[in-house]
């Protein structure tokens, strides 16, 4: 949901926000997928295309999809002690360092010594998607990939270029690009 619906209930706490955002197209197809499964629909074209048509109109659950990333950027720029805007590619790319960032923005930075015992990469290792199942719920229900660009294996070129023109012109002038 987009932070503006968050701030007044969250005046004055000491709450911090982390927001997650990833790539529209894939998570677009992520969402088709969970929602399929979920759903316990068999993953059609006809229901990602429909899918599609609604992110490229904003018509989904909490709005306009661009409108919720917007929210929480802005709230990073505007609040960066207590909003966090991530990148879902950035922190595939570079974990290590997406991870010590975080860490710095909860108020638990790692000690040098953590570092060099390796409690970067063990926190690495138990939050990657190698990480089977926790509490008997395995994570497939949940993930499927994970992985960077899948949309292109799924969308058809025409889909992915609507899509990047519609996110360039939404996001114009707000410093914020994928």
């Amino acid at each position: 949901m987009p932070l503006h619906t968050l701030k007044e209930g969250l005046k004055g706490s000491p709450c911090k926000i982390v927001f997650m955002c990833r790539n529209a197209k894939d998570a677009l197809i992520s969402l088709w997928y969970f929602r399929c499964k979920y759903q316990k629909l068999e993953a059609t074209r006809s229901i990602l295309e429909s899918m599609f048509e609604s992110l490229c109109r904003g018509a989904t659950f909490y709005g306009p999809f661009w409108d919720q990333i917007l929210s929480y950027w802005r709230g990073s720029l505007e609040d960066p002690s207590h909003v966090l805007f991530m990148k879902y590619e950035e922190m595939k790319e570079e974990p290590c360092a997406q991870l010590k960032r975080l860490a710095e923005f909860l108020g638990c930075p790692f000690t040098e010594e953590e570092e060099e015992k390796g409690g970067v990469n063990k926190i690495l290792e138990l939050c990657s998607l190698d990480w089977e199942n926790v509490n008997g719920v395995d994570y497939k229900f949940y993930f499927r990939k994970g992985e960077v660009g899948d949309s292109r294996n799924h969308l058809t070129p025409e889909m992915e270029r609507r899509i990047d023109m519609i996110f360039e012109e939404k996001l114009r002038g707000s410093g914020l690009s994928f």
